[in-house]
């Protein structure tokens, strides 16, 4: 934008400055011509007494020598009989002209221009005979000094050019440093940084916007506020029930079964426990943060083992030894590891076998890890089955939307499919943290 304006501000200047530069440049060359046929005129109407009171040729010959300097041009005198006194020139059909309409006048001729003077000659003469005074005034003396008025207007020109982008440059400047600041502290709000404030300045309008902006992100920042607090709320009113499930579960004979209920409600508080803590964390909380995604998902495989094989599931794993590091905090992998896991648990028919698959993202792909989780059940309709809030299974719709956002947020994506078996299958690639 800066540069635009200053290049609109240069065509513009520019523009204006030709239009007066060359008719003053013109009218400059026409002046310097007028000057100097004038003074040749004059030279001329200054012979003219003498020839008119002098007849002899030589005292004629002194006087046409001292009239004029000789680098400046010639005079010549043409007499009645032709006979040229002074620089040679040719009695042609201007000095014909002149003794014609008696009048002075001037005619263009090679290298530069012609200037005649007719006069009446004295007695015993003819009456009637008149005498033609010319001056010849060459070119460099028609333009004396107009190549120095030339480029004196020319730098002039460049200089109004020069001081109008500058200036141009200055107010462009005012403009698009306040607006790369508003970009800039639109980018860091869109980043999570709800802290980040621009500080109005320049023109009116994008002072203006500034504030706007401001407000707006402090707008923001309230209702998130406020959101998680509610959250926080809606979670804490959860150790209610939880507290009674402990209860019913300590009360159990079977020691078994106390022991697996007592396990899961343990499950159930510290997931409460982590919405809580995500609920209340700063926004920006936790950007740039990693895990190691196989340890995660042998943990997550290992905790829904219990209720696979209670349902009768056979599953295998293929994940990675190594580590594989994510951008993704713990908690966030975790949430998606239990949506993908618990979804194959509620929404296939018990007995139905799965597999989870962990490794390095093929070479055509942007991501670092791939995981697959692949079933035997019915299978699904890909289309729509990611949109936030749907399920066509009875549940929130929520699950797989948790995936694709931890997976986004990591720099990769999620993909649903069919299996070998014709069953569900969910790609989940996730890139590794930038050093």
């Amino acid at each position: 934008m800066r540069r635009r304006l200053v290049l609109a501000a240069a065509a513009i200047t520019t523009t204006i400055v030709l239009a007066f530069a060359i008719p003053l440049g013109l009218m400059i060359r026409s002046v310097a011509n007028d000057r100097a046929l004038t003074a040749a005129e004059r030279a001329a109407q200054a012979l003219a007494p003498v020839l008119a009171g002098v007849t002899d040729q030589a005292t004629i010959g002194r006087v046409i020598e001292g009239v004029i300097d000789p680098a400046a041009g010639s005079v010549s005198v043409v007499q009645a009989d032709d006979q040229v006194l002074g620089a040679p020139v040719s009695a042609d059909a201007a000095v014909a002209l002149a003794r014609q309409d008696q009048r002075s006048f001037s005619t263009p001729v090679d290298g530069g221009r012609l200037v005649l003077v007719p006069v009446h000659v004295p007695e015993p003469v003819p009456d009637g005979s008149v005498d033609v005074i010319t001056v010849f005034v060459p070119d460099h003396v028609l333009d004396k000094g107009v190549a120095q008025a030339w480029m004196l207007l020319g730098g002039l020109s460049a200089a109004l050019v020069l001081a109008a982008v500058l200036v141009a440059d200055r107010l462009a400047r005012t403009i698009v440093t306040p607006v790369r600041e508003l970009a800039g502290t639109a980018e860091r709000l869109g980043q999570g940084d709800l802290a980040a404030r621009v500080e109005p300045s320049g023109p009116p309008e994008i002072v203006e916007v500034g504030h706007v902006l401001n407000r707006l992100a402090g707008r923001i920042g309230d209702l998130l506020a406020a959101e998680r607090e509610l959250v926080a709320d809606l979670s804490h009113r959860l150790r209610t029930p939880i507290t009674a499930l402990r209860l019913d579960a300590d009360g159990l004979h079977d020691a078994a079964e106390r022991e697996r209920v007592t396990v899961d409600v343990d499950e159930l508080v510290r997931a409460v426990d982590r919405l809580i803590d995500e609920a209340r964390r700063p926004v920006r909380e936790g950007v740039g943060s990693s895990c190691d995604l196989a340890a995660v998902a042998r943990d997550r495989v290992q905790f829904w083992a219990v209720l696979a094989d209670e349902q009768g599931r056979t599953f295998t794993t293929d994940i990675a030894t190594g580590p594989c590091p994510v951008a993704a905090t713990s908690d966030d992998v975790e949430a998606a590891l239990d949506a993908l896991l618990g979804n194959v648990l509620s929404h296939t028919p018990e007995g139905t076998a799965f597999r989870v698959t962990l490794g390095p993202a093929p070479a055509t792909s942007r991501a670092d890890w791939l995981l697959v989780l692949d079933d035997d059940g019915p299978g699904f309709d890909a289309d729509g089955v990611i949109a936030r809030g749907s399920s066509g299974a009875g549940s929130t719709g929520l699950g797989l939307d948790i995936v694709r956002r931890t997976a986004e947020h990591s720099g990769g994506s999620l993909r649903l499919g069919s299996s070998a078996s014709g069953g569900a299958r969910i790609a989940v690639a996730f890139t590794a943290p930038t050093p």
